[in-house]
């Protein structure tokens, strides 16, 4: 099962962590373009690791990290650790506020037909090479991915809350969630932290393209270092979250679309053979719109707005090479009626095409498509967390971008170093712990 082990994490030298908010980023497909640009301007920002900008950015990022550590703005912690990690946050019209609760640590990058961590959704080649060639350069990992593991006793959260009585940093993000971190170096506590999670599967929730290109990279080293008995190369920073009382949030994803070589005549012509189609009033109104039946979607034009519903009756004809489990989600129903029958773009093609965009802010749709650069936007609902873990146990993948876990862990609060020498430490005292 799922090997676990604590890290040694490198984090901001603490003269500089009154301002970490400034030092923090988020993932850089959640933010606009001016938000990332605000990022780059400060020279230390976590950015410049996580997704470095120039002609060879690895390399640029390997140069920062060498620099941020010879200057100490980066020190590494001398113990490794549990870093639990909770996120306090409120979504519209919540009068209370909610609270992630998870843990920082590292994991063993199995290759996904292990079936110790299980995806659930297709990544795209381009994003993973660049991850590689990231990991290659710098050794280091800036923001971790985001997995979840069930356990109905929940035996860990009494730690996670016990070491929350002294936090290491409490500090308010880019969205107005409150990020909190605090650590656990008892080693009889963190044995119990790989002992639970020996027994568990881990669901990957978010960082699909962070952890391929993870796996590679194990791959790619697998003849270094052969007298190690813990290899920095083969692990992973993740952030683990238990599915069972926990906020765990998805929010929707909707999709832009660019380029259309047909009329938007002849589209919607083609639309209505497949969907029953109603006109909106305001395409606002979709917004707020609960879409209450299975495969309905929001379509917008530059002057129209309709609530799309998939006919029933055409059902069988979705794609049969699928499990069922997949064939009836609303995103698998969009990306093989809308996108491929309709529009021709088969399933490769989708993942790499330029046509397509992803976007979560429903706001941005509007301006996209009403200012004449997107030729449609798709509205779409969120997809439940039963229905996540379903694919994902029955081995199937869900189109790219199908989720959203509401919300994004945050990057810069630590960073966990795989290079060797950073990573070496006895780990086999921890699992020494478990047998007493």
């Amino acid at each position: 099962m799922a090997e676990i082990l604590p890290l040694k994490a490198w984090r901001y030298a603490e003269k500089l962590c009154e301002n970490l908010e400034e030092l923090t980023a988020p993932l850089f497909d959640v933010v606009s373009a001016r938000q990332r640009e605000v990022l780059y301007e400060n020279p230390l920002n976590s950015i410049h690791l996580s997704v470095p900008q120039g002609e060879n950015p690895a390399e640029n990022a390997r140069l920062t990290l060498e620099k941020w550590k010879k200057d100490q703005v980066l020190k590494q912690d001398s113990l490794p650790g549990i870093y639990v990690y909770y996120q306090y946050f409120r979504l519209p019209g919540d009068q209370e506020e909610r609270c992630r609760k998870g843990f920082i640590a590292q994991i063993k990058a199995y290759d996904w037909e292990d079936q110790e961590i299980l995806r659930h959704e297709s990544t795209i080649v381009s994003a993973v090479n660049d991850r590689i060639d990231l990991l290659r350069a710098t050794q280091i990992q800036a923001s971790p991915t985001h997995g979840l593991y069930e356990d109905e006793s929940n035996e860990l959260e009494n730690y996670m809350d016990a070491a929350m009585a002294s936090p290491l940093y409490e500090v308010e993000d880019y969205q107005g969630v409150r990020e909190v971190l605090a650590v656990i170096h008892d080693a009889r506590v963190i044995s119990r932290f790989l002992a639970v999670l020996k027994e568990k599967k881990v669901i990957l929730a978010d960082g699909h393209h962070r952890l391929e290109g993870a796996i590679e990279y194990r791959k790619l080293q697998k003849n270094s270092f052969p007298e190690a008995k813990w290899k920095g190369s083969d692990y992973h920073l993740m952030y683990l979250t238990n599915v069972h009382g926990n906020h765990l949030k998805i929010l929707p994803t909707h999709r832009l679309f660019y380029g259309l070589k047909m009329s938007e005549q002849e589209l919607f012509q083609r639309i209505q053979e497949w969907f029953d189609v109603r006109k909106v009033g305001d395409a606002e109104e979709l917004e707020n719109y609960t879409f209450q039946r299975k495969w309905s979607f929001g379509l917008i034009f530059s002057d129209e707005a309709y609530v799309i519903k998939f006919k029933l009756d055409r059902f069988e004809e979705v794609r049969r090479d699928i499990p069922e489990v997949l064939r009836g989600l609303d995103l698998v129903i969009l990306h093989d009626i809308l996108f491929e029958k309709i529009l021709g773009l088969d399933s490769e093609e989708q993942r790499n095409s330029d046509q397509m965009a992803f976007e979560r802010n429903f706001s941005r749709c509007l301006r996209e498509v009403r200012g004449g650069k997107a030729s449609f936007a798709i509205i779409t609902r969120e997809i439940e967390l039963q229905q996540v873990l379903e694919v994902c146990k029955s081995g199937a993948v869900m189109p790219q971008k199908s989720t959203y876990f509401y919300p994004k862990a945050l990057g810069g609060l630590l960073f966990g170093s795989i290079k060797q020498e950073e990573f070496e430490y006895d780990y086999g005292a921890f699992f020494e712990q478990i047998k007493k």
